[in-house]
């Protein structure tokens, strides 16, 4: 019951917490360059990580799989995706980024039927997805307007991103179980922060940065928050559940993103909000009716 309880926790967690992130992110670009902040977050993260583990005692596991695992994860699952919808939603609408990256459970599904035979996907999963997804883009349907075809390159850069985590997601949880979730982001995120940081000082127009306090509280809460707690109980449930029912956090964040938006930023909601917001729900619910609980593992 315990174990139950600390997994329902800690979903709504990550939900709440990467829900928040959209805003956080969107205030450190006010007065920051989009791949800096990322650098910088990361960094930080780092350094909190590697703080943590001293004073815990943990060690970092260097067997041959732990290694590739962290030079895959830096760079296919923080650094290039990351860097691929920061670029991506300097062009793209942020509701459209919400939808597109909504192929990532779908990605997840495909990816988990191939590799993963004790992760079964069933109908409930694949309905649950359609819901959700369709919850999306009931949610932000009033920006499909226009020519999308001028959003082309961005909306392929935030699809690439999906597919790369979801292919990383599944090896994680295929190969990583022996890895503490904490530790499992240290090497990846450091990587992440030295290769963006003078990527973005050579590529970038730093010439109006300005650190303000709001920008440096913004990249303290992605850092400690949006990464070091959020990352460390995405992949303490990754070990847990049933890693397409984890994925279609990727469909309730919007939710939580919106509401943020309506307490702290006078932003209004509108009926397909709240219509979109319920077919989220039912798909949650749908994807867990094969027994109507997580599928748990001893840790």
């Amino acid at each position: 019951m315990e174990n139950k309880f600390k997994v329902a926790v800690l979903y709504i967690l990550v939900c709440l917490i990467w829900g928040t992130t959209w805003f956080a992110i969107r205030i450190s670009l006010n007065d920051l360059t989009p791949f800096l902040s990322a650098g910088i977050r990361f960094i930080v993260a780092s350094v909190i990580i590697y703080i943590i583990m001293l004073i815990k005692g943990y060690k970092l596991q260097l067997d041959k799989i732990a290694v590739r695992l962290y030079l895959v994860m830096g760079f296919f699952s923080f650094m290039i995706p990351f860097g691929l919808v920061y670029w991506g939603e300097q062009f793209v609408p942020s509701g459209l980024a919400a939808v597109l990256f909504g192929v990532y459970p779908f990605f997840i599904a495909l990816f988990s039927y191939i590799f993963l035979k004790s992760d079964k996907i069933g109908l409930f999963k694949i309905l649950g997805m359609l819901l959700g997804f369709g919850g999306i883009v009931i949610i932000f349907s009033d920006q499909f307007q226009g020519d999308l075809s001028i959003y082309f390159w961005g909306m392929l850069a935030i699809v690439l991103s999906g597919f790369m985590q979801a292919v990383v997601a599944v090896g994680v949880k295929k190969y990583g179980h022996h890895i503490n979730p904490l530790t499992i982001n240290f090497i990846p995120m450091a990587i992440t922060g030295i290769f963006m940081t003078p990527i973005a000082l050579l590529i970038e127009d730093t010439s109006h940065l300005n650190f303000s306090q709001e920008a440096i509280l913004s990249i303290l809460f992605l850092a400690l928050f949006g990464s070091v707690i959020s990352f460390s109980s995405y992949y303490w449930l990754l070990k847990r559940i049933n890693i397409v029912v984890l994925s279609i956090v990727a469909f309730i964040t919007p939710i939580i993103a919106l509401i943020v938006g309506w307490i702290f930023n006078n932003e209004i909601l509108y009926f397909n909000h709240i219509l979109g917001s319920v077919f989220v729900l039912l798909g949650l619910l749908t994807a867990n009716l094969g027994t109507m609980k997580f599928s748990f593992k001893r840790a």
